[in-house]
């Protein structure tokens, strides 16, 4: 029989081999050799690490979470911020042992990679302006402007469709700027599906998708390009993350709710709509747009952890699922403190660690005994 020193050498081999797929997955052709030399080299060194990788509107939450349990634990969790698309081809790749995506997959697409999908965080979306004169907080859209703004159908900051929800503000008379992501992105799969739910013409023209051909304005390529663009744009409208926008101190907007009351973005807005959802489609698939629940922010996206039902590595999905357990039950307080929300219901928790049974081992045992 093998020694104990002998398979803990392969499972070494094994993580600077997946190190290196990584690298190569993430690399173009000029990357210094040094680097993916040191990546390596790390892979090797460490007992315990765990890589994820997907949605950027999660990504400050999740890498916050990673340091805060790599501390606490033996365990180093390394989160690359890459997109949904990138996180999710990056696990079917088996490079890393768990995505985020911002846009959930049917049970279609979960069946066919043979993937396990779970609600993990929320944030919300958030319309951002560039409006001289005009403060954060101060100025009040309802979903039909919203998106008739976005379809070019209103141009001025001054037009009668602003000024009659906003009849104490001195609203400049200048052109409207459209400013939307460029690139695949979960925020605007989650905006545009508000968008359809409160335009009928939105719905019809353009309707739901993670990139999109805009009638107007101009693109810009992440959360980080469209706030530089808002702040090099005067009369600028796009839209992002909460956290972004509070972290890079831009102007949000309120919004109306369908109880006609206008509500300002924040962390309770988030949490009333995670406790309002239901979680009861296949693969706990819910888009959280345009709740009725009063004082719910009506944009709220839901970052997913995606896992492999069948683990190539047993200790490698122990080791995930262990980051995960304590970010349900431990990862409230750093949420709160960067806008984000997180679940809260220990029925819902108890549903999410349950079906982790599903998760197998290569000799179809399950990874996961605890509770």
């Amino acid at each position: 029989m093998a020694s104990s020193s002998f398979w803990q050498q392969q499972l070494r081999a094994l993580r600077a081999l997946r190190a290196l797929r990584a690298l190569r997955a993430i690399c173009s052709s000029g990357c210094l050799v040094i680097f993916g030399l040191l990546s390596v080299a790390q892979a090797w060194a460490s007992d315990a690490m765990v890589l994820g990788a997907g949605a950027s509107l999660s990504a400050p939450m999740i890498q916050a979470w990673a340091r805060q349990f790599s501390l606490e634990n033996k365990i180093e969790v390394r989160f690359d911020s890459v997109g949904s698309g990138e996180g999710i081809r990056r696990l079917t790749a088996r490079v890393v042992d768990f995505a985020v995506s911002d846009v959930p997959l049917t049970p279609a697409e979960l069946a066919y990679d043979d993937l396990l999908q779970q609600p993990l965080v929320a944030g919300a979306i958030v319309p951002v302006v560039n409006v001289p004169g005009i403060r954060a907080g101060e100025l009040k859209l309802d979903g039909p402007t919203l998106a008739a703004i976005f379809l070019g159908n209103v141009t001025q900051w001054n037009a009668p469709e602003i000024r009659v929800l906003n009849p104490d503000l001195a609203l400049p008379t200048i052109p409207i700027r459209v400013i939307h992501r460029a690139d695949g992105s979960g925020s605007t799969f989650v905006f545009t599906h508000y968008l359809s739910d409160v335009s009928p013409v939105w719905a019809e023209r353009l309707g739901i998708g993670s990139r999109l051909r805009w009638p107007v304005g101009r693109g810009a390529r992440g959360t980080e390009g469209v706030a530089r663009a808002l702040q090099e744009t005067v009369g600028g409208i796009g839209y992002l993350e909460f956290s972004a926008a509070v972290r890079l101190q831009l102007s949000t907007v309120q919004l109306r709710h369908l109880n006609g009351r206008f509500v300002a973005p924040g962390v309770d807005g988030i949490r009333r709509a995670l406790l309002a959802a239901s979680w009861g489609r296949p693969g706990f698939y819910e888009v959280l747009t345009n709740r009725p629940e009063d004082d719910v922010w009506p944009i709220v996206a839901v970052s997913y952890a995606l896992l492999p039902k069948k683990a190539p590595s047993a200790s490698d999905a122990l080791e995930t699922l262990k980051f995960l357990a304590w970010a349900y039950h431990r990862g409230a307080a750093l949420a709160s403190a960067l806008q984000y929300g997180v679940i809260e219901d220990s029925s819902l928790i108890e549903r999410l660690q349950s079906s982790w049974r599903e998760i197998r081992d290569l000799e179809g045992r399950p990874v996961w005994g605890g509770n």
